[in-house]
């Protein structure tokens, strides 16, 4: 307690603005990376959750809920201009409009009401408006008495991000539950919001205080030459030839990867998954090393006196890393690697994209342009099915909701793998696309991936091979080799410290 005293401190409670925030928002690097993209039908490039409702679906209650929504969370009323090739964002006040509607299938058999709501989920997809708005849709479809009633929630990307939907989901659910009981509505207090965030991380990027992190970014990428290998060459990577697969790991492997590696190799979920990924892709791309983007959550606290707990917006970082395993001769000896590799990044990531977006030096963010570009991108989600509450009024339905982005849009990755945890089991799903990939290979990767991850599952249940490395002892200063040495001399401290 003595200790924990010298190093305590006193919390302080944010102040955010609780009124409608309003007026022009700096593009925060993400969104500047979208817009620089430059892809085909911008509007169409969205998240969307339908949602199955248990209990009864009053319509005016739902757009009565959106209403209020629109008003609490300022960036699902953002708008876009472009001028002189510039692309500004504008919070505007409050829709007269509210982006609802109802749409009754009561009379339609149960065996045409998917294709139905699939097509319409489809249109509302595509009917965003980045100028003139909405940048969010909402549709209830009441499927007849004897059937639950589903809710299609649609929102722009630039406008929300996974973490968002959580924030959402609650505030929704809370908002329905009040007016329907007539009580006066009333949701927890605002934090930081979007445009403070945005306008701070900007100021941040351009305090020249990130400069020390170009050597790191700039090191890091620009020796790596391998390519991924395709089975047809010149093929059109576009939305419309993606195609996903996936491969899982069952309930008691993913127990032991979320509860039990972490403490037998000192590990986080992401160094496994990565760590699987490289040794998974080594055969194919015939390298030890494997140049990839990786996505974070976005929301560092990097600044003081910000919160970012009920914001929503897009937050998201995107980062490249080389990862390699290097002389490694087992799985354990590549995960010590890649381990050590993903605790040195800086800040977790976000300020690659500031450096590259956001910065005052144009020729910093050029040559952070001219380095070799990932062909593959991995996103761990988390425990996905958490967005609900567990007193929900929602559960997910599983049906299709029709093309999230643009089918004319092209993909920016050759690979794109997702994890995500879902009623106790780890999925992987694989993106690619069918005009340069078959299906054979990636399910021979994804395939190949889930051995590599129950190697190492098969190694932490064994209970005999704890993996230690400079970065669990960061106050030391020890190198790998000089670890070994410490941890041999006092022999056995490994399986003490398990028990």
């Amino acid at each position: 307690m003595a200790e924990l005293a010298t190093v305590a401190k006193v919390a302080t409670q944010t102040r955010a603005e609780q009124g409608t925030v309003t007026g022009r928002v700096p593009l925060t690097p993400v969104q500047a990376r979208f817009f620089e993209l430059d892809q085909p039908e911008l509007h169409h490039y969205n998240q969307s959750m339908l949602l199955e409702i248990h209990g009864p679906a009053e319509a005016s209650l739902f757009a009565g809920a959106i209403e209020l929504l629109l008003i609490q969370h300022d960036t699902l009323r953002l708008r876009y201009a472009n001028s002189h090739d510039a692309w500004q964002q504008i919070l505007t006040a409050s829709d007269a409009v509210v982006p609802f509607e109802k749409v009754d299938l009561s009379a339609i058999p149960e065996s045409e009401q998917k294709a139905l709501i699939t097509d319409h989920a489809a249109r509302l997809h595509a009917s965003l408006n980045l100028q003139e708005g909405p940048l969010m849709r909402v549709a209830l479809f009441d499927r007849g008495t004897q059937r639950n009633s589903y809710l299609f929630i649609v929102v722009h990307h630039l406008a929300v991000d996974g973490v968002s939907w959580r924030i959402l989901l609650e505030d929704l659910q809370a908002l329905y539950r009040q007016i329907s009981s007539g009580e006066k509505p009333s949701l927890p207090a605002k934090t930081t919001s979007f445009k403070s965030w945005a306008e701070r991380l900007i100021e941040h990027a351009r305090s020249g205080g990130l400069r020390d992190e170009l050597s790191y970014w700039c090191a890091t990428v620009e020796n790596s030459t391998v390519r991924l290998p395709l089975d047809h060459v010149g093929g059109t990577n576009t939305a419309a030839s993606a195609r996903t697969l996936s491969v899982s790991l069952n309930v008691d492997e993913t127990r032991t990867l979320l509860q039990v590696m972490p403490a037998v190799y000192r590990t986080q979920i992401n160094e496994v998954l990565l760590t699987a990924l490289v040794r998974a892709l080594s055969p194919w791309t015939g390298s030890r090393s494997l140049l990839v983007d990786l996505e974070g959550h976005g929301r560092e606290e990097i600044l003081e006196g910000v919160d970012l707990s009920r914001t929503v917006g897009w937050f998201t970082t995107i980062f490249p890393v080389v990862l390699d395993c290097g002389d490694a001769q087992t799985a354990v000896d590549a995960l010590r690697s890649v381990k050590e590799q993903l605790r040195a990044i800086p800040n977790r990531g976000i300020g690659y994209g500031l450096l590259r977006y956001a910065a005052d030096d144009g020729a910093d963010a050029k040559r952070l342009a001219s380095l070799p570009q990932a062909e593959v991108r991995f996103n761990y989600l988390g425990q996905v099915d958490r967005a609900l509450l567990d007193s929900s009024m929602f559960t997910v339905a599983s049906q299709s909701t029709g093309p999230a982005q643009s089918p004319q849009a092209q993909r920016t990755y050759l690979l794109n793998v997702i994890g995500t945890v879902s009623g106790g089991e780890l999925r992987l799903e694989w993106t690619y696309s069918e005009n340069i990939h078959t299906e054979e290979t990636i399910l021979r990767l994804a395939h190949g991936y889930i051995e590599e991850l129950r190697e190492l599952i098969t190694q932490a249940r064994a209970g005999d091979n704890a993996s230690y490395s400079p970065s669990d002892f960061p106050q030391a200063k020890l190198s790998q080799e000089d670890l070994n040495k410490v941890l041999a001399r006092l022999g056995g401290m490994g399986k003490e410290t398990r028990k």
